[in-house]
């Protein structure tokens, strides 16, 4: 149950970037410096946590040994997850970012064939993460409404690429590392490999857009210290005691489907959005009852495959 927990209060801290991105775009912000300068910021907190506990030295050496893969999947797992979301929250509300990428839920289900040899699609999780889907769906349809085709197609199809991106990343690191690197050196081992990406991204920033705002740096650091610090360590944190299990490390995802309920809640708070239909508590209810239902096979030893 302890990696459940942890895994909503990181939906919670998930769900304000959602927020924080949409208000940095509505004020004119470039998404190319939303999405960078999260990580150029989140970089100092991991390095001195790290080293203050001693573990510098053991992961660089870690990493020396695999750094072509450690660059690949970090950049997969941080570079392309983190920037679809921001660019997409230039066309898109936060609800509809925050709805979009519960499809990582199902994603993290479907790639644990690709990723854990002999293991098998296990039948419950899929189901029980549909449940959330569905709720999820029930939750924006009036939503949905409001908005063109091109809008939904423009901020939904990147989303959907960090959903597949995040997990996959993810799930390959915990591989990669096979229990040598604890929490903070694995997020501060992915956050320098994926550096040669944002600096890239940054480049093309400098030619392409303006320089960021001070209101932008001053919100782009907000996101680094909930997102980047604290939500990203209580995620991994529950994947790490999970990593031994993919039916539970499922269910550990399956808690970001949180986010929508807290970004709806920021929505309403910081962005004026109108309280959720009788629908959309009805859609409230079925995600919370998914997530009840996914905890149920965390709890066991193993969950029987398809």
């Amino acid at each position: 149950m302890k990696p459940i927990i942890l895994g909503i209060f990181a939906s919670a801290f998930f769900g304000i970037t959602f927020v924080l991105n949409r208000l940095m775009e509505l004020s004119g912000g470039s998404w190319v410096w939303s999405a960078s300068l999260r990580y150029f910021f989140t970089l100092p907190f991991f390095l001195i946590i790290v080293y203050l506990r001693g573990n510098l030295a053991e992961l660089l050496s870690v990493m020396k040994g695999h750094l072509s893969w450690w660059i690949l999947w970090s950049t997969v797992g941080f570079g392309l997850f983190y920037t679809p979301l921001c660019y997409a929250a230039t066309y898109g509300p936060s609800w509809l970012i925050a709805g979009m990428w519960q499809v990582t839920i199902v994603a993290g289900t479907l790639l644990i064939p690709l990723i854990y040899r002999g293991q098998k699609i296990p039948r419950k999780s899929v189901l029980y993460s549909m449940v959330i889907l569905f709720g999820i769906l029930i939750m924006q349809k009036v939503q949905f409404d409001t908005l063109s085709l091109q809008e939904i197609l423009i901020g939904s199809f990147p989303v959907l690429v960090g959903a597949i991106a995040y997990p996959l990343g993810n799930r390959k690191m915990i591989l990669l590392c096979a229990g040598k690197l604890d929490t903070y050196q694995r997020i501060l081992g992915m956050t320098l490999a994926s550096m040669p990406f944002w600096l890239l991204l940054s480049l093309y920033g400098l030619f392409a857009t303006a320089l960021p705002s001070l209101g932008q740096i001053e919100q782009s650091f907000n996101v680094a210290v909930s997102s980047g610090v604290i939500a990203t360590t209580l995620f991994f944190m529950a994947t790490d005691i999970a990593k031994n299990h993919p039916h539970q490390l499922a269910a550990v995802e399956a808690t970001q489907a949180g986010e929508i309920i807290f970004s709806l809640l920021g929505d309403m708070f910081f962005l004026g959005g109108a309280l959720p239909s009788t629908s959309g508590f009805a859609g409230m209810m079925l995600v919370i009852a998914g997530m009840i239902l996914h905890s149920r096979p965390s709890e066991s030893a193993e969950e029987g495959p398809a």
